[in-house]
């Protein structure tokens, strides 16, 4: 099960903010890797955490037994890393946030099997957010022998393949 999660951010005190809001939790400063740092708090009984970093933030291996330490880059781009994540809220409420916030948010529906809201932070960043009915069909669908079948049927028409697009 999932605790906590880390992303980066251009403002990590706005994404945590806006985070803590959909979560209808709280955001916090979070020092204890790198100054700057903040956290989205669920207020769940799971304790649930989404730390964001300043932007060109990168975790690195501490020496012996020393903790894992934040060190910046001065690079930035686009990420994989991406989480989904419930709400209470109903759809429009979130893309009422994300439109305040200048951030993109749509509705998408993935494999046809459960809808998500892609929210684009900072516009470079991706978290689906679920509302409780989004919630449903996720728990619904994402079973071990689901999964399975998928598989088992493939190939996957939208998958996107580097490979093909460069011989192309």
């Amino acid at each position: 099960m999932l605790f906590h999660l880390s992303i980066s951010a251009h403002d990590p005190r706005r994404v945590a903010n806006v985070i803590a809001e959909i979560w209808g939790g709280e955001a916090a400063v979070f020092p204890p890797v790198m100054e700057g740092s903040w956290v989205a708090m669920a207020g769940d009984d799971r304790g649930t955490i989404l730390e964001v970093y300043p932007i060109d933030t990168v975790l690195v291996e501490g020496e012996g037994g020393a903790d894992a330490y934040g060190k910046r880059t001065g690079l930035i781009a686009n990420t994989p890393t991406h989480c989904a994540t419930a709400t209470n809220l109903d759809m429009d409420a979130v893309i009422a946030i994300a439109k305040r916030e200048g951030w993109t948010a749509k509705y998408c529906k993935r494999g046809g099997k459960f809808g998500v809201i892609e929210l684009w932070i900072e516009g470079r960043q991706m978290i689906e957010v679920l509302t409780p009915e989004m919630q449903r069909e996720y728990l619904d669908s994402m079973t071990i022998d689901n999964w399975k079948r998928m598989l088992a049927s493939g190939p996957f028409p939208n998958a996107h393949n580097e490979k093909a697009m460069e011989t192309a």
